[in-house]
C-alpha cells in the first residue's frame, strides 16, 4: 500500500514554505532552472531513464511509448534543429497539431532552446491562428499537413514567421511540402542527440498562452520556467502522483 504524500494536511500547512517544493527540483548546473530538464533530463539520467516516461494511442488504435532517456534523446535533437534554424532565446515558436508524440518531442525541445513554446488549439481556423502569430511575433511554426493546408492562406501576413516546419507523421500525407517548407522528419534524422540545454533562468519565458478572445483581442500570457514549483506542488500534493501511477 503507497501512503499518500500527505498524512497530516494541518501539520503541512502550519510548516509550509516553498522551499519544501524547490527541493524536490534539481536546477541546471548554471544555476538556472528549465522546465524541460525537470520534466525529462534529471529522469533520464538517473535511475528512471528507462521506465516509460510517455503511453500514447491514436485515434486509429496506434500505440507508441517513449522512456525518460528516449525523449531525453529526441527533445535534445529538436532543439538542434531549432538552433539550425537560428532560434535564439527568447524567441517565440509555436505549435499547431493534435495530441500526437511529436508536439511533445518538439514543445520541450523549444524549451531547451530557450525559446518560448506556444501551444495552439488544433480546432483553430485561420484568423485565430493568425492573431496569435502576429501578436506574439512568432519566428517558427510547426505544424501537420492537415492544419498546414487550414491556414495557408494567413501565411502572408506574418513577416515575423521565418520558417515552418512540417510533421508528417508516418508519411501518411504524401503531397509534397510546400516550397519553403521545411520536413520534421529529414531534419530529425540528421541532428544531433547531444545538446546543452540553454541556460535559462528561474524567470525567464517558458510557455505563451493566449486568452480565448471572447471579449476582444486574445492576450498572450506568458509563463516563466518557475512555474515548475507549481507543477510538482500539483502533481505530489494535489494530485497524489506517485512514482508506478500512470496519468
Amino acid at each position: 500500500k503507497v501512503s499518500p504524500h500527505i498524512s497530516d494536511y494541518s501539520s503541512l500547512r502550519k510548516s509550509f514554505t516553498w522551499d519544501l517544493i524547490e527541493k524536490e527540483l534539481d536546477g541546471l548546473k548554471s544555476g538556472g532552472l528549465n522546465l524541460a530538464y525537470e520534466a525529462i533530463d534529471r529522469h533520464a539520467k538517473g535511475s528512471f531513464g528507462n521506465k516509460v516516461a510517455m503511453y500514447w494511442e491514436g485515434t486509429g488504435g496506434e500505440e507508441e511509448r517513449y522512456t525518460f532517456a528516449q525523449m531525453k534523446e529526441l527533445t535534445d535533437k529538436f532543439a538542434n534543429v531549432l538552433k539550425g534554424l537560428g532560434v535564439e532565446k527568447g524567441d517565440r515558436v509555436f505549435l499547431f497539431m493534435g495530441r500526437i508524440p511529436e508536439l511533445y518531442m518538439a514543445f520541450f525541445g523549444t524549451l531547451k532552446a530557450g525559446a518560448i513554446a506556444g501551444p495552439l488549439f488544433s480546432a483553430f481556423g485561420p484568423d485565430p491562428v493568425r492573431d496569435r502569430l502576429q501578436d506574439s511575433g512568432a519566428k517558427v511554426l510547426i505544424v501537420t499537413p492537415d492544419l498546414r493546408s487550414r491556414i495557408s492562406g494567413i501565411l502572408k501576413d506574418l513577416p515575423d514567421l521565418k520558417h515552418v516546419v512540417v510533421i508528417n507523421k508516418n508519411n501518411r500525407s504524401q503531397e509534397p511540402l510546400a516550397p519553403g517548407d521545411i520536413s520534421y522528419e529529414k531534419e530529425m534524422a540528421s541532428a544531433s542527440a547531444n545538446f546543452q540545454i540553454a541556460a535559462t533562468t528561474e524567470e525567464d519565458f517558458s510557455i505563451m498562452h493566449y486568452t480565448s478572445g471572447t471579449t476582444g483581442k486574445p492576450k498572450g500570457a506568458v509563463h516563466a520556467h518557475i512555474a515548475a514549483l507549481q507543477h510538482m506542488a500539483t502533481g505530489k500534493w494535489a494530485l497524489d502522483l506517485h512514482d508506478d501511477d500512470i496519468y
